[in-house]
């Protein structure tokens, strides 16, 4: 039986109508995963590298020694990068002692690249370092330990002040400079503390002269002295002579 030239036209419509509709409610959607989004990345390490936390960083609790990574950096949908510092927690955490009540945890933290924020501001040096917080701290509550944050409800917004605004904001489209892949960086080492001696050593010449005997006191008492004994022997002969 064929099919009438009226009902293949409604057909037609119904099956454009359909199309539009499925166009509406999934296209915003496939737009959305499409986009490129700026943001601090939450990672955990361990001995294969970093893995990106499938929970928030306040739903999360680290447990005595974990090693936390944060990186700031750009998404388009692929998956964040990830910190270029390999760090274990005995790296990180060997000189602090472990107190009853408190986990240590150690803690990465990569701003990025240059081109991985708004291309004026440099990027801060990165962080590794260790924290002792209480057991129970999350971790959001581990990164406050050890950086100063910027938080909007359960978002790490900033870290040290970087970037200064926004929150997990999106870019237009990625520059060849942002595509480019990452260099890895080393571990950060902190500065030697530098000793007495060593500062006394290094000092200049006259900070030298300075600390030590001040001389030019005594010599000016010498030369008095000096002048009131030659006085005292000149009235002595004259006394003598009369």
């Amino acid at each position: 039986m064929t099919m009438s030239f009226g009902r293949r036209m409604r057909a037609h419509v119904l099956i454009a109508s359909i199309a539009a509709a499925i166009a509406l409610v999934c296209g915003p959607a496939l737009t959305a995963s499409a986009a490129i989004y700026q943001y601090w990345g939450y990672w955990q390490g361990s001995a294969s590298g970093w893995t990106f936390s499938q929970q928030g960083s306040d739903q999360t609790t680290p447990a005595e020694g974990a090693v936390e990574g944060w990186r700031f950096g750009l998404d388009d949908g692929t998956g964040g990068r990830q910190p270029r510092i390999k760090a274990t927690f005995d790296q990180l955490c060997a000189s602090t002692a472990k107190a009853d009540g408190k986990k240590r945890v150690g803690v990465v933290v990569d701003f990025g690249r240059d081109v991985d924020g708004d291309g004026k501001t440099a990027a801060p040096a990165p962080v590794a370092t260790c924290v002792s917080v209480p057991t129970a701290a999350t971790g959001t509550q581990v990164l406050a330990a050890a950086t100063t944050t910027r938080v909007d409800k359960t978002m790490v917004c900033g870290i040290n002040g970087y970037p200064a605004t926004g929150c997990g904001g999106e870019v237009p489209a990625l520059t060849e400079a942002q595509k480019a892949a990452d260099t890895p960086i080393a571990l950060p080492t902190k500065a030697p503390a530098t000793s007495a001696a060593a500062t006394s050593a290094g000092a200049p010449a006259s900070q030298a002269a300075s600390s030590g005997m001040p001389w030019l006191p005594i010599i000016g008492i010498l030369a008095v002295g000096a002048l009131l004994w030659v006085l005292l022997r000149s009235r002595a002969q004259g006394r003598r002579e009369v």
